[in-house]
């Protein structure tokens, strides 16, 4: 495993990591997309800057002509991350109808999927082109997908609880009407009516979510996106290539290798689209939770003992190691994968919706850019035991959703609050929450 060592440069790193990074800040900037656009132009004006920040940071990419131009490209293509990210999700709960909630986000899931396949099979294309200047198309590339979002987005309709946000509510009871294809939707609109008075009394969400009413909703907001970045996905995502070329293979076959685990990621992907309706949010977490945490184990167990610090497996290892690496990113893309962004963007309330959105997204980015920074030394100190340290946490996470997670499926996005006046543990909080707002007294801690 000392050969993973040699990765360590720190240039490399930095232009890696520097899309994280600006994510991360294009998040903090995203708050005043999420409050201030969003209540001001609407979903859909963040998902259309979102697509165009892709659109330049991608061109610039492919044009890039030093290693600042590289950087500054990644910068744009974090922001754009971080406006899509944070609205898209938002905007398909907000159109689907309940029972059909959890397909709509799984399919966001399915896209993002489908990227990260179309991404392995053209890095693998165009490592093979001679002269070395591959990287610029695969660069490039993400324009084709940017250009269809920006093109797309100002065509879109805008959801009904924006249009209600902002003050439009004949509009958004035709709307509703016709997304849900029928004229029967009054109780749904008074729902939107009573969520947007509630939403427009509050000018600072963020001072409004600490509010011990809403402690359930600010915990979900920061330990899943937590949870989803300690599931150990980043050993797939950012270093695939470079474990596999660690354990001896070479470069042609390590990108071959991401192609199959895209491949894996996108069937079981699709494959939940049908089911995560019908068995719920939480079957999913546990069946995901086991199909992830017995291949770390075992594949942490092949390379302890047959790896060594030389590197360098047998054939037959690898293959071993590549098949469970398939199915671990399955029960990802089955669970934590879509599900950490479907369950986030359906339990908020409208008043603290788009703060607790910002927060949510903000960990995500936090989280994957420490333990992105921080994997490269994992692996050459911690070896093969850095397979059971995320197998730890899967055990820790899918208890913490056994436990403390309340079932989402088939529950109306406007009367997710009732889920919590009704869990034997957040009861306590929600409950006595508006006790004390209703007597005026201070929150408690």
């Amino acid at each position: 495993m000392g050969e993973g060592a040699k990765y360590n440069g720190k240039i490399t790193k930095f232009v890696v990591l520097s899309c994280i990074i600006a994510a991360l800040g294009g998040q903090i900037f995203g708050y005043g997309s999420s409050v201030t656009v969003t209540r001001a132009l609407g979903r859909k004006a963040s998902i259309f800057i979102g697509g165009v920040a892709f659109l330049v940071g991608s061109v610039l990419g492919g044009a890039a002509k030093n290693v600042y131009m590289l950087i500054f490209s990644r910068l744009l293509l974090g922001i754009g991350f971080g406006f899509t990210n944070q609205s898209v999700p938002l905007y398909l709960s907000e159109m689907a109808p309940p029972q059909f909630r959890g397909a709509f986000n799984f399919g966001f899931q399915l896209c993002v999927a489908n990227g990260g396949l179309l991404s392995s099979l053209v890095n693998y294309g165009t490592q093979k082109i001679r002269g070395g200047w591959g990287w610029r198309i695969s660069l490039a590339f993400t324009a084709i997908s940017a250009s269809i979002m920006t093109i797309s987005a100002p065509f879109l309709p805008e959801t009904p609880n924006s249009l209600v946000q902002r003050g439009n509510q004949e509009r958004s009871k035709k709307m509703l009407q016709k997304i849900r294809g029928t004229d029967d939707v009054q109780a749904e609109f008074n729902d939107l009516i009573a969520a947007s008075n509630a939403s427009a009394s509050v000018r600072y969400p963020f001072k409004k979510i600490i509010q011990r009413k809403y402690r359930p909703q600010l915990v979900m907001s920061i330990a899943i996106p937590f949870f989803q970045q300690v599931t150990g996905i980043n050993l797939v995502a950012f270093y695939a290539p470079m474990l596999f070329l660690t354990i001896g293979s070479g470069v042609s076959a390590s990108l071959m290798a991401s192609v199959f685990i895209g491949i894996s990621g996108n069937l079981s992907t699709f494959c939940s689209l049908f089911i995560v309706d019908k068995l719920g949010r939480k079957a999913l977490f546990h069946i995901g939770g086991i199909m992830m945490f017995v291949p770390l184990m075992t594949i942490g167990g092949i390379m302890a003992a047959k790896l060594g610090d030389q590197g360098g497996l047998n054939q037959a290892y690898g293959i071993a190691i590549l098949i469970f690496v398939c199915i671990y990113t399955a029960g990802f893309a089955l669970s934590w994968g879509p599900l950490a962004w479907l369950v986030t963007s359906e339990i908020y309330p409208l008043e603290i919706r788009s703060a607790a959105q910002s927060i949510n997204v903000a960990v995500s980015f936090l989280c994957t850019f420490i333990i992105a920074q921080l994997f490269l030394a994992m692996l050459c100190h911690l070896k093969a035991a850095l397979f059971f340290f995320f197998a730890t946490w899967l055990v820790v996470m899918t208890g913490f959703v056994h436990i403390f997670l309340p079932e989402t499926k088939d529950v109306p996005i406007e009367k997710m609050d009732q889920i919590w006046k009704e869990h034997w543990f957040w009861k306590r909080f929600v409950c006595d929450g508006e006790e004390y707002e209703g007597n005026n007294k201070p929150e408690g801690p």
